[in-house]
């Protein structure tokens, strides 16, 4: 069994890769941490020609009609440049919900505006509400939960600067979903931010790797050390091995296979597990200056550290896998 990506997918991700690694997106990062999204939502229109944003919008709504591996094939990129803004929401959570309560407001999705989702109690804040043209909350109700336009509140600073979290309430109702589209977009916001870490992994991994090549103690490159040697080794192997289960879960959702949610949860574990142990050696390697606001490694890394308890903390995920077993 081949089990890869196919020729267009890969396509897809080398267009991606080319806008992005033309943006200068650690001074896009910085800007949106300092409170200028003006690049930022420039850089998203500039997605949204390449149909990013629409991915998973079907195409009566201006949409690409794409499934879940071309999601995971731009959220990996995303992740891998650290893309601010709330790229799970906008591509997977809020277009799921809105297909079913309010779709006449799935094209300014599809032609590049921002949508950012409350679901407490799991999800109790939204991403950049302040910047994002549709905010929706979700609360609970007997059997499924209701939708409503969300007012942003007090705002609250995530670990990455460039990630700024809204209290919202309720305003406009826009309608209500059932326990089960509920649970898929709450499955797509997590598979989706489980493909940015698997990206943000990969980017830091790729970073350490230049880095000790280059970096000389006592007339030689650190790299050259066995123990260094080692530690990156230890990485690659865990970014490597998190990415058949990214798969896996892309295409389970894709068929809809009833093992879908234990496979997501699956996904979303060993991609946090393998991004967050990529971020610990990189920061080891490079050591404290690393971790400064000036480096660009510490936008990878604090973006990681948030991403690890979006859409599902370790644990949530860990007892929805003991549940299905």
């Amino acid at each position: 069994m081949r089990f890869a990506l196919e020729e267009i997918h890969d396509d897809f991700a080398a267009s991606l890769d080319s806008l992005l690694s033309k943006a200068d997106l650690p001074a896009v990062i910085r800007a949106w941490s300092d409170g200028d999204a003006a690049p930022g939502t420039a850089l998203w229109g500039r997605l949204a020609e390449t149909g990013v944003n629409g991915l998973l919008i079907g195409e009566d709504d201006g949409g690409m009609g794409a499934d879940a591996l071309f999601l995971i094939v731009a959220a990996e990129k995303l992740g891998y440049y650290g893309v601010p803004g709330p790229v799970a929401e906008t591509l997977a959570v809020a277009p799921a919900l809105l297909a079913t309560v309010a779709p006449g407001r799935l094209g300014a999705l599809s032609e590049g505006a921002l949508a950012t989702v409350a679901a407490p109690p799991a999800t109790p804040y939204a991403v950049d509400a302040g910047t994002a043209a549709t905010v929706l909350r979700v609360d609970p109700t007997d059997g499924g939960a209701a939708v409503a336009l969300g007012e942003p509140g007090v705002r609250t600073q995530s670990v990455d600067r460039a990630r700024h979290l809204y209290a919202t309430e309720a305003g406009a109702p826009l309608g209500t979903v059932d326990a089960g589209v509920l649970a898929a977009a709450q499955d797509l916001g997590a598979l989706a931010t489980a493909a940015q870490l698997q990206g943000l992994g990969q980017a830091m991994l790729d970073t350490t790797v230049e880095y000790v090549r280059q970096r000389k103690q006592f007339g030689r490159a650190i790299g050259s050390q066995q123990a260094v040697k080692h530690l990156v080794a230890e990485v690659a192997v865990a970014v490597e091995m998190a990415r058949p289960l990214l798969y896996a879960a892309a295409m389970a959702v894709r068929d809809g296979a009833p093992t879908a949610r234990r496979d997501v949860s699956a996904a979303k574990l060993a991609c946090g597990r393998a991004s967050y142990h990529s971020s610990r050696v990189a920061l080891q390697a490079h050591g404290a200056i690393g971790y400064t606001q000036e480096h660009d490694l510490s936008l990878l890394l604090t973006k990681t550290r948030a991403l690890v308890t979006a859409w599902g903390t370790p644990a949530d995920h860990r007892g929805r896998i003991m549940e299905a077993l």
